[in-house]
């Protein structure tokens, strides 16, 4: 454990100064590329579809690891399930069958509480950027490679985006009037929703649109606003609805094989941790424009764009504490997190 706190604060430093007047990758190319002929081959299972935007930056994450080692760390990336069903991947990084994975931490923070908070807050941070912060000023990084050490995993970096929009089959205008309603959730949303009177359906992303189609939910999370757009739910809910209180900032994370996270040199963990930081960064901006877009494409479908009262969601955002510290289960490292992060939204004037 201590290893993996110390190489995580070392991937800390190199970035700070990979980004100051951005010297740090030219050094990495030359001292690396001689190493090219002899590459370390990982493979990649990410969340995501082919072909899609998410997908895409993963691509480009492994292009830039390429690149920052000269060749030395070559990962092939694969879409989601291409290796193993994407319920699978967390073993089946434990066990070798491929050597990275992207994830998303709130898949299994029934097991391990302390993912419900390295994943996304139910009205938590409603700035990507503060949940960023979080992690590289906070102590985030550190106690989410805690969350895995045991498992002979180590954590690399996330990826952080913003908000997650609700779609919905009937009008909701005040966060009280879902109280009742039927609605799709998973991760630490789905207790904080229940929470709020939420009848709660932990239903996997594949099925959202039918289960709108076919009212056995009122309303749903999914994904992005671009996502949901091509995935058509413009056809099935009338009502988008912004912000995405259940999920205002998200956390995706690249997450290693520690035996092979352990035969990388200094600077191939150090280019995996520069990739990862730019990705994160480079796909934000890409949301943010891709936003503006689909929120159009959105309301010419016919779906009204419904936007919270900004008083109610800080109110709820006090209500919900109690549901995070319920969330952690009693679990040391889940409840240090959550201390950790409201002390930050205190200091932001959030709580």
């Amino acid at each position: 454990m201590t290893k993996t706190l110390n190489t995580t604060s070392t991937r800390r430093h190199f970035i700070r100064g990979a980004t100051a007047a951005g010297l740090a990758a030219p050094a990495i190319v030359a001292a690396s590329s001689v190493r090219a002929q002899g590459a370390i081959q990982w493979r990649m299972q990410a969340l995501w579809g082919g072909g899609t935007t998410p997908m895409l930056y993963e691509e480009k994450f492994c292009d830039r690891v390429r690149e920052l080692t000269g060749g030395s760390l070559d990962i092939t990336p694969f879409a989601g399930g291409q290796i193993v069903p994407a319920a699978q991947s967390f073993d089946a990084v434990r066990g070798g069958a491929f050597q990275l994975m992207k994830t998303f931490d709130g898949y299994t923070a029934g097991k391990i509480p302390a993912h419900g908070f390295s994943s996304t807050v139910p009205f938590g941070f409603p700035e990507a950027d503060q949940y960023e912060a979080w992690f590289y000023e906070r102590g985030g990084m550190e106690m989410a490679a805690k969350s895995y050490a045991p498992a002979g995993l180590t954590y690399v970096a996330p990826t952080v985006y913003g908000e997650e929009p609700l779609h919905s089959k009937v009008e909701i205008r005040e966060i009280a009037d879902m109280d009742g309603l039927k609605g799709r959730f998973v991760g630490l949303a789905a207790a904080v929703m229940a929470d709020f009177g939420v009848a709660v359906s932990p239903l996997p992303t594949s099925e959202v649109y039918s289960a709108l189609d076919k009212g056995l939910v009122d309303l749903a999370d999914r994904g992005d606003i671009k996502a949901n757009y091509e995935e058509g739910l413009h056809e099935v809910a009338k009502y988008l609805i912004l912000p995405g209180i259940h999920q205002p900032s998200t956390a995706t994370c690249y997450v290693a094989n520690t035996a092979a996270y352990g035969q990388l040199d200094d600077q191939q963990r150090a280019a995996l941790a520069v990739a990862a930081r730019e990705v994160s960064g480079a796909l934000r901006q890409n949301i943010i424009v891709d936003n503006a877009e689909y929120l159009a494409k959105f309301e010419e479908a016919g779906v009204e764009i419904i936007s919270f009262d900004p008083e109610d969601v800080a109110q709820s955002r006090s209500k919900a504490i109690a549901s995070w510290e319920k969330a952690t289960n009693g679990d040391a490292l889940a409840t240090e997190m959550m201390q950790s992060q409201k002390q930050l939204m205190a200091d932001l004037r959030l709580l």
